[in-house]
């Protein structure tokens, strides 16, 4: 099925969870599973689907979004972010938390964005205390001049991998790392409301939106576009929001709070005649 079923390894990740026999090589997903979060149905604007085929949607509140588009074969399995954390061992120690990681809005193949990145920097640096590190999209990091700004402003600057594309190149790893790195951080900032805003409240961040939100290239606004993430999900907006309501918020809308067994989600997958380790 679809080759967005595999970015970031999330494939990979819910085979392990399902407990498949061979994790490292999932089977097609039968379905299009929900690659990022979005405030429309889950799915990327454009994608032509397969008719009769099922939506796997990352919660309740994008199947209801969904639904109110007309789409009618919604079917809630939680986000692989969600199962991760779910699996993990390894629990962060608050007590070693330090610092800020900034996601900054950005491009990918299709459109860049637009802004001033000092902009934000010097807005950052103003409120925000401790190591700083600016994690760029790999569309950005491969940009030096971009990875520049923030080194010359004393970021340490990372990237967690490679989305993947057509079945190829993808970074399995790209969520465990990023985890990593969220558990590491006391705070997690983004100048648009994001995954990685959800992810971080969900791995225990402080999560705060701010600044210049940026411009992205012929955007399509159907669903209401930034404006929208405002009106709608105001409490993780501002220098210092809480926490605890953003991460109940983040729970609903990663799925964190339905998250099927192994053998459910082997099913909504289409992976029941699949091997499963003993």
């Amino acid at each position: 099925m679809h080759h967005a079923n595999y970015y970031y390894g999330h494939a990979h990740i819910l085979a392990r969870y399902a407990r498949l026999e061979d994790p490292m090589h999932p089977p097609r997903i039968q379905g299009y599973l929900q690659h990022g979060w979005n405030i429309g149905d889950g799915m990327a604007p454009g994608v032509p689907f397969v008719d009769g085929s099922p939506l796997l949607v990352w919660s309740e509140q994008t199947r209801r979004r969904a639904w109110s588009q007309g789409r009618r074969d919604a079917v809630v399995v939680g986000s692989p972010f969600a199962y991760l954390m779910a699996m993990d061992d390894e629990p962060a120690d608050d007590a070693q938390r330090d610092g800020t990681i900034f996601y900054p809005f950005h491009g990918w193949e299709g459109q860049q964005v637009m802004g001033d990145h000092r902009r934000l920097i010097d807005e950052l640096k103003a409120n925000e205390t401790g190591p700083m590190t600016a994690c760029l999209y790999w569309n950005e990091y491969k940009m030096r001049s971009i990875r520049k700004i923030y080194e010359s402003a004393g970021f340490r600057v990372i990237c967690h991998g490679y989305r993947g594309f057509w079945w190829r190149d993808t970074d399995r790893e790209f969520l465990v790392r990023q985890l990593a790195e969220l558990k590491r951080h006391k705070r997690v900032v983004s100048n648009r409301l994001c995954s990685a805003i959800w992810y971080g409240l969900l791995a225990g961040c402080q999560a705060a939106v701010y600044g210049d939100p940026m411009v992205l290239e012929d955007a399509d606004l159907t669903f209401g576009g930034e404006p929208r993430l405002h009106r709608q999900w105001p409490e993780v907006y501002g220098y210092d929001p809480d926490p605890v309501a953003g991460r109940r918020i983040a729970v609903a809308e990663l799925g964190a709070d339905v998250l099927s067994t192994p053998e459910e989600l082997r099913t909504h997958l289409g992976w029941v005649r699949v091997p499963v380790a003993a």
